[in-house]
């Protein structure tokens, strides 16, 4: 039998976990790398009574990945409302799960697998570092901010971004995977606060950067107040590689659909949030490959997502024919 491809995919949120409901359905080797700085809701009480790596967005991709009945899914994302903070208002029962797995076992990443294993999860799931990572941001006024979920709150141009501690190791499986990997996969999602975080963990960053793989960004299709303000598609691709220290995307792909719908731009806006400019002759200026697709998908609640099973199909063609 041929062996299978193998993909891996580098980031966190909620553009993660929408990209890899489309990449399930295809037959290839799935490795996704979650970033593990989030600080905020749940996961961030989870992460400071128990000392542990936050488990949200690790929740959210084993939910995305699972094969299990729709009921079971549903059940692991439930959130619990109640009165009070001290108590269960606000967590979901995943990020409980993985806590106490994590408790038993002793060991976040261990947690992980089990977790995967009981649901069935089609692919690996490997946090960026097997314990707590603290986001900062240095901005453009010179002001450090500490917290994940504090950055986006300043509403300024973000210089750059940096994790504590220093030199944390990565999972030997998530530097073997990539070694490996026949495409990465960067993105989509939160630029400075669910991507590059991942990269900002030497082991992989230095994995990707020596990988034979193609190395594939999925360009955001909207700006974000507070991280990407007026930024262009090869802003994102230039702040991702400053933080890398080296240009390494072979490949963008964009959305090429009619405009985003006026009353839907206009919500966007209340938030300073527009479609992100794609200004072409910059990206293959910078040496990108430049794919436009209609990628985007506007659902019923007014957002404007990717549409995972068309990225998906474009991710593995690209595959294929590179």
């Amino acid at each position: 039998m041929a062996k299978k491809k193998e993909i891996v995919i580098v980031g966190g949120g909620t553009g993660l976990s929408t990209l890899l409901r489309g990449l399930k359905k295809f037959d290839a080797e799935l490795t996704a790398i979650v970033t593990v700085a989030d600080d905020g809701g749940s996961s961030g009480r989870l992460r400071d009574d128990y000392q542990i790596p936050p488990p949200g967005d690790v929740r959210n991709v084993i939910a995305a990945l699972s094969e299990v009945e729709p009921l079971v899914e549903e059940m692991f994302q439930y959130r619990f409302k109640g009165k009070g903070k001290e108590h269960l208002n606000g967590h979901s029962l995943g990020n409980l799960m993985l806590t106490a797995l994590t408790e038993i076992t002793g060991d976040f990443s261990h947690a992980i697998r089990e977790m995967s294993r009981v649901l069935n999860v089609h692919g690996r799931v490997l946090p960026a570092a097997n314990q707590r990572l603290t986001l900062f941001a240095e901005l453009e006024d010179g002001r450090i901010v500490e917290g994940e979920s504090k950055i986006p709150t300043y509403e300024k141009r973000i210089n750059r971004v940096f994790c504590k501690p220093d030199h944390v190791r990565a999972l030997p499986e998530a530097i073997q995977a990539i070694k490996n990997a026949d495409l990465i996969v960067i993105g989509p999602g939160s630029l400075y606060t669910s991507i590059i975080p991942n990269l900002l963990v030497e082991d992989i960053r230095d994995a990707v950067l020596n990988a034979q793989g193609k190395k594939v960004y999925i360009c955001n299709l909207m700006t974000q107040n507070g991280e990407t303000s007026n930024y262009t598609a090869s802003d994102h691709v230039q702040a991702i590689h400053d933080h890398v220290g080296a240009d390494f995307i072979d490949a963008i792909l964009i959305n090429n659909d009619a405009e985003v719908p006026e009353n839907v731009q206009r919500a966007y806006e209340e938030e300073d949030a527009e479609p992100v400019k794609i200004d072409v002759p910059q990206l293959v200026q910078m040496g990108l490959e430049v794919e436009k697709r209609p990628i985007a998908n506007v659902s019923k609640k007014g957002t404007v997502r990717h549409q995972p099973t068309k990225v998906a199909e474009w991710l593995i063609d690209y595959m294929n024919t590179h």
